[in-house]
């Protein structure tokens, strides 16, 4: 699989890219990223990549032409190709959405900055608007990071245990159950001694019973906040 990233920060986007998992599966050839500097595309002398809003108002907006250039410039698509555009207006990025970015053979991500982007890009040059959450970042890069390894960890191999993947939260309709592991006591803290019994039958009941429990309690804390498990926006 293929990722694509086009920004104005094109170091900050690689670096998380670089450490653990993620840089061995890039060693292996299991996906690639390809950054993008949009400044290459800016207008003028000055690479200039935003200019003040029509009609006025606060702060400074993403320019249309370096955007469509910069997409026009990865070619044709390679395969089964999705464009999204990080935004805090658009549709939930869940586990589900990774699991279907997975389908796709290259996934480019346009990274927001600054006031905001010029509506036409929206509108006729991305497949999706997509948000990790309900509330405003400086850029889209964290979100465009957050949406990269959410799906490329879901890629075979890239996370040497596949069983794992399988018992997460949001792989069900459960959280994970708690986890611990030694020293046995520590500060008084004690692991719950069913764990250390040896009986699996009972182990995995204790389990599933503390994945029930702590799913309860995160569904009456939504409750409370009047937020919804899914989200909102199209899931497609």
């Amino acid at each position: 699989m293929r990722f694509d990233i086009i920004t104005l920060f094109p170091d900050m986007v690689l670096a998380p890219f670089r450490h653990s998992l993620m840089a061995k599966a890039v060693d292996r050839g299991l996906f690639s990223i390809h950054v993008h500097d949009l400044r290459r595309f800016g207008v003028g002398a000055h690479r200039v990549c935003d200019d003040y809003p029509y009609g006025g108002g606060e702060g400074m907006v993403m320019k249309v032409e370096p955007i469509v250039q910069a997409l026009e410039s990865l070619g044709p698509p390679r395969g089964r190709r999705r464009i999204l555009l990080t935004s805090p207006g658009g549709s939930r990025f869940t586990q589900e959405k990774a699991h279907r970015l997975l389908e796709v053979d290259q996934l480019v991500l346009v990274c927001g900055h600054y006031e905001g982007i010029d509506q036409r890009i929206a509108d006729h040059f991305v497949d999706e608007e997509i948000s990790i959450g309900d509330y405003v970042l400086t850029g889209g890069e964290l979100p465009a990071m957050v949406i990269v390894e959410a799906v490329a960890r879901l890629i075979p191999e890239v996370v040497g245990c596949s069983a794992s993947l399988r018992n997460e939260s949001f792989e069900g309709p459960l959280l994970d159950h708690p986890h611990y592991t030694r020293p046995r006591t520590f500060r008084g803290l004690s692991v719950p001694d069913v764990l250390l019994s040896g009986h699996h039958a009972r182990i995995e009941a204790w389990r599933r019973e503390a994945a029930l429990r702590r799913t309860e309690k995160r569904l009456q804390e939504m409750e409370k906040g009047g937020k919804s498990w899914e989200g909102e926006g199209d899931p497609s």
